[in-house]
């Protein structure tokens, strides 16, 4: 079991103490970044984790979700056993305090990560975070537009749908108000061909003014399915360019996260790695046709 006190600033090390407030200051996906590039060598192989932790403190952080930086006790509670732990509440609260590195009775995500390894805040705050910054800030800024454009996708697409659900309906009320036209027609033909003199000849006359126009709930049918088709191509049209703007830019960003991991060294492959899961996780919204692949 690992001791807290391997977690305490020595009195000369407040200045590493401020680093890393700085640190557990920042969202859970910077936190992630952070981490990862910090020890990059020696835990790559569990960014995963790293990466899937960051969006889970950010589920349980009910008041500042993704742009929260640390969680109270009882959801970091949640969230070691959501980790499927097998330990009492009272060894949680133990293994708690000692990841609370900063000791304000909540937990960031750097300081779990910093617990769960086994590292220290001193040697932390050494490690490099830089390096590439020139590519990861022109990949970074790429991957606010892809995230921008998906979104956008993403509404075009509901938005789409939206107008394809309302086409169907007015379709399907054309549909039904064409139906009781032509059953009418075929009502007033026979009584036209039946019965008496009278009848015959009054069947006739509302056969006449049934065919010379349709009648209201017919043309308000079919003016609307007229709208309803408008608005569907246009909704269509819109989503398509939308897809096509997002996979531009995301094939873009793929192309400079390639280079920018090409340049080698372990200082940022944190923040290429992250950016590149982002990348994934986008594609999962997209059509497999334009590049996306399923979840």
């Amino acid at each position: 079991h690992i001791s807290s006190k391997a977690f305490r600033f020595p009195n000369n090390a407040m200045s590493a103490a401020s680093l890393f407030k700085e640190f557990t200051a920042k969202t859970y996906k910077e936190q992630g970044k952070a981490f990862l590039n910090a020890y990059w060598g020696e835990h790559q192989g569990e960014a995963e984790n790293v990466w899937t932790w960051a969006a889970k403190f950010a589920e349980l952080d009910l008041d500042k979700a993704e742009q929260g930086s640390d969680l109270d006790e009882f959801n970091a509670h949640r969230f070691l056993e959501s980790l499927k732990e097998t330990k009492t509440v009272k060894e949680m609260r133990v293994e708690l305090s000692e990841a609370d590195l900063d000791f304000n009775k909540r937990v960031a995500l750097i300081e779990y990560c910093i617990w769960r390894f086994g590292h220290t805040v001193s040697d932390f705050v050494k490690r490099p975070q830089g390096g590439n910054a020139e590519e990861i800030n022109r990949c970074t800024k790429m991957m606010e537009e892809v995230q921008s454009l998906l979104a956008s996708a993403i509404e075009k697409r509901d938005s789409a749908a939206k107008a394809e659900a309302e086409l169907k309906a007015a379709l399907a009320e054309l549909k039904a108000q064409e139906d009781a036209y032509h059953q009418k027609t075929e009502t007033l033909k026979a009584k036209s061909e039946q019965g008496g003199v009278v009848s015959r000849n009054r069947a006739k006359a509302e056969l006449a003014q049934h065919l010379a126009e349709d009648p209201m709930p017919l043309r308000r049918a079919k003016i609307t399915q007229e709208a309803a088709t408008k608005k569907a191509e246009k909704a269509r049209k819109l989503a398509d360019d939308a897809v096509d703007a997002a996979q531009a830019k995301m094939a873009e960003a793929e192309e400079a996260l390639q280079r920018a991991k090409l340049q080698g060294g372990d200082a940022g492959q944190g923040n290429l790695w992250w950016m590149e899961r982002d990348l994934t996780e986008a594609k999962k919204y997209m059509p497999t046709k334009k590049g996306g692949i399923r979840k």
